[in-house]
């Protein structure tokens, strides 16, 4: 071979061999957190708790990449989905932002979100109900960061572990006789305007809104009759708890229970360590279950998700970031500072947490169609007539034409 060729080819070799080596260091620096590219991820979330979450993981995650900065804005879980529809598109919103799991409909539908990077691995990392929550036409969408769904609070210096009732029957019976024995305090109190607590009576024989899989848009299936009879039950509760329902907002009644003058509370893991700071000497239980039933009544199942905006810029690392959410290190740090359910199978040092999981099993998710943003507001107001002595099909008739929109 001609000496000028083979010098040029040894010259040609060793400058692909030089790229190659350089492509690929770049490539594992990258991968290991020390590119020269700065990205700052934008993170959504509610203060008191997940806030301060998301500063400490992203601290930990800033160790392993340190290319990558991570930036907490408030927006409370409840706003994000209507404000990134305005600050997605004008370039100003987030890289990742918290929202509910009923809002994912909402959120597709408005291409909003990206799907989720490598579903069956976060599906097998998270417990089922959440997968099965963030799952949207078959298409998984966010990582699940805490799983919730509510119980049964009880006060063991007013009931004993032994007298909680696991009926509903079973209760209104107790309650009528410590009502008449403890004047000023009360046997039960529960937000009864708020149909993320009053689903339960609708979901008799199986009925569940919207149907089995939560996606029949059909009717709600709120005024059926295992939903209207349910209801009358509900409705009858009030011997037992003679305040109006504008009494009976969540604040009033988590008062109530904090200030141990409540005997029995519905509300969540999220009252937890407020309960506890406050002195409350509490246990947690299933819901009772409702006439001719043996299982605990069901309830929402809410999951609380981290969504890579479908307007990042950093799409591949905020999916990375939101992945490391998911790990048993984050899951238990999430739980240490906010006191939520993991989303993933993982122990907890928890006392309060076997009731929660028992009722889980009996938990269905909130349906996540676009539809559900008419229930809130219907199944309130059809909540509160009916518990203040309104006719309880009629209530039940408007609502679910206030939610399909026949």
């Amino acid at each position: 071979m001609n000496k000028k060729l083979v010098s040029a080819v040894a010259v040609l070799s060793a400058l692909t061999l030089g790229f190659v080596a350089t492509s690929c260091s770049k490539k594992d620096a990258a991968k290991s957190g020390g590119s020269s590219e700065q990205i700052t991820l934008t993170v959504w979330e509610s203060l008191n708790g997940p806030d301060e979450f998301i500063k400490q993981a992203g601290e930990a995650y800033t160790k392993t990449h340190p290319n990558v900065k991570v930036e907490f804005v408030n927006v409370e879980l409840g706003d994000a989905a209507g404000q990134i529809a305005l600050d997605g598109p004008a370039g100003v919103g987030p890289d990742i932002f918290g929202a509910p799991h009923d809002k994912l409909g909402e959120l597709v539908s408005g291409g909003h979100v990206a799907p989720t990077v490598n579903p069956d691995q976060v599906k097998a990392a998270v417990l089922g109900a959440c997968s099965q929550a963030v799952t949207y036409n078959g298409t998984m969408y966010g990582y699940p960061v805490s799983a919730e769904t509510y119980a049964l609070f009880y006060n063991k210096d007013l009931i004993s572990d032994a007298e909680v009732p696991t009926t509903w029957e079973g209760l209104a019976k107790w309650a009528k006789d410590f009502n008449s024995k403890n004047p000023g305090k009360r046997a039960f109190m529960m937000d009864v305007g708020n149909g993320y607590y009053t689903i339960t009576f609708t979901t008799e024989n199986g009925n569940r809104l919207f149907g089995k899989s939560g996606t029949d848009v059909s009717t709600s299936y709120l005024n059926t009759e295992d939903s209207i009879k349910g209801m009358k039950f509900f409705q009858s509760l009030r011997s037992i708890l003679d305040v109006p329902s504008a009494d009976l907002s969540t604040g009033n009644c988590d008062a109530a229970f904090q200030s141990g003058t409540a005997a029995m509370h519905i509300t969540g893991l999220w009252n937890v360590k407020p309960f506890e700071e406050a002195g409350v000497n509490f246990g947690v239980a299933p819901l009772p279950s409702l006439p001719g039933d043996n299982k605990p009544s069901a309830s929402f199942s809410g999951t609380r998700c981290m969504f890579v905006s479908a307007y990042s810029k950093n799409q591949e690392a905020a999916a990375d970031f939101a992945r490391f959410l998911i790990s048993p290190e984050m899951q238990q740090l999430r739980f240490n500072i906010t006191g939520a359910m993991p989303s993933i199978s993982t122990e907890v040092n928890s006392k309060y947490i076997p009731g929660f999981l028992k009722q889980l099993d009996y938990a269905f998710p909130m349906p996540s169609i676009p539809q559900m943003g008419g229930f809130w507001d219907a199944m309130g107001n059809a909540s509160k007539n009916i518990w203040d002595g309104a006719d309880v099909k009629g209530e039940l008739d408007a609502a679910n034409t206030v939610i399909i929109g026949q």
